[in-house]
């Protein structure tokens, strides 16, 4: 009898320690289970983020501020279908001088010459920025999607009537073409700029709040003349003839961007309408020179003129040593091309990829010195101001000396060697492709 209980109790031992097993085997499923449907799960969600993320337009943050919206710098699929080709050329460095209907701006020609770079020389500027276009870039090329800007002015020619001037339409044709030009070179070239906005970024830029404009300065470019307007439209003067040129340069009648709070820089730069001029970089240069240093200046011959000859000088006099008059332009040049500059630089011969910030800013209209009159008045239409407002023409400084030319800018030019020419080249070279002009002299490469 005792031992069938015995038997008994360890029949149940054995059944309560199977169950047991039982017990835990089946709790270690289900936390594998649910162990692996959460890892799944997470996996997706991280994956649906990585796609949006490689989707999304770059935007710019402005320190710490919510992302503002921004257009693409890649190209649009479908109205930029038409600058494809455009861009191939750009991209393989192929001829692209000659206007087409794929691409209605041809390079500003100074003159004519054919675009066939080999490859760039280590150590040269286009070398530093060679950059290749990465993985994800080519995929926001691919399949990035439009983000308009918040502009209250759009130059699309979609946007025209029919009733519209067909200069109007020739207008706004090429607005588009320069647009979309200036976003390639940025997405090729400038891909890994950092996209904040900073003080520094919008210095040179002017506000205009009645009209809803903001206008970068570029010194000799027709900076002072459309300062005279600006300062027409903000009611400062009732005609630009009225505007001398010590109250367009010291008079501080006029706002700039950087004087504005975080909240109001960034409005006015998602919802004004954003300009800039430039000039064919070697004409600008040679202007800046003629300006500061071969005309009488109580600014340019003590604080850049001095150090210039004391560097650059071999046996310079006491005289020029004193005063930093009579720079020559190949001091000039050695100075612009050091590393080492005994002064530094100045923005009336800094790039303007540099001084204005075009890859960052995503301005809306890029007009160019060499067409000023018209494309100024264009915009001025556009922007809605008064029809008896018109661009200003007179030169502002030393009128009675001629202005820089493609013929003086070669006359200065010549004297300089071939190896110095390429390196001021390579200086420029960023705005020689970002806003389409062909390249100056024939021996450059």
């Amino acid at each position: 009898m005792l031992w069938a209980d015995c038997k008994v109790l360890d029949a149940m031992r054995v059944r309560r320690r199977s169950r047991g097993a039982a017990r835990k085997l089946s709790c270690s499923f289900w936390f594998l289970l649910l162990f692996g449907a959460g890892g799944l799960l997470l996996f997706i969600h991280l994956q649906d983020l990585s796609d949006m993320v490689q989707q999304q337009g770059p935007g710019v943050k402005f320190s710490g501020m919510a992302r503002q919206t921004r257009e693409e710098l890649c190209g649009q699929q479908d109205s930029d279908v038409a600058g494809s080709a455009a861009a191939a050329r750009m991209v393989r460095g192929v001829r692209h001088d000659e206007p087409s209907a794929d691409n209605p701006v041809s390079p500003m020609q100074f003159p004519a010459f054919d675009w066939n770079r080999p490859a760039p020389t280590p150590g040269s500027r286009e070398h530093e920025l060679g950059q290749r276009v990465t993985k994800r870039h080519r995929k926001l090329l691919k399949t990035g999607p439009v983000i308009r800007s918040l502009s209250n002015f759009s130059l699309s020619s979609s946007s025209l009537s029919d009733s519209m001037p067909e200069s109007w339409r020739r207008l706004s044709r090429i607005q588009e073409a320069r647009r979309r030009l200036m976003k390639e070179v940025c997405a090729k070239y400038r891909s890994n700029i950092s996209r904040t906005v900073t003080p520094h970024h919008v210095s040179r830029i002017y506000v205009e709040d009645r009209y809803k404009l903001l206008y970068c300065e570029v010194p000799k470019a027709g900076c002072s003349n459309w300062k005279r307007v600006l300062m027409v439209l903000d009611g400062v003067a009732s005609s630009t003839r009225d505007i001398g040129h010590d109250a367009v340069h010291y008079g501080n009648h006029l706002k700039r961007l950087d004087s504005f709070d975080r909240q109001g820089i960034a409005r006015r730069l998602d919802t004004y309408t954003k300009v800039l001029f430039v000039r064919e970089p070697m004409e600008r240069l040679v202007s800046a020179f003629r300006d500061k240093f071969e005309s009488p200046n109580s600014y340019y011959h003590p604080v850049f003129g001095k150090p210039i000859i004391s560097k650059y000088r071999v046996n310079a006099s006491k005289s020029a040593l004193r005063t930093g008059s009579g720079v020559t332009f190949q001091e000039f040049i050695r100075y612009l091309l050091d590393v080492h500059r005994p002064v530094g630089m100045d923005i009336h011969w800094e790039p303007v990829s540099q001084l204005c910030s075009p890859c960052l800013l995503d301005y809306d209209f890029i007009g160019k010195f060499e067409t000023m009159e018209e494309e100024a008045n264009f915009l001025l239409r556009r922007t809605g101001a008064p029809r008896n407002l018109t661009f200003p023409t007179f030169k502002d400084r030393n009128p009675k000396a001629a202005r820089t030319s493609t013929h003086i800018t070669q006359h200065y030019f010549t004297q300089l060697n071939a190896s110095d020419r390429q390196r001021a080249y390579d200086f420029y070279y960023m705005d020689y492709l970002m806003f389409n002009y062909s390249k100056p002299f024939k021996d450059l490469y």
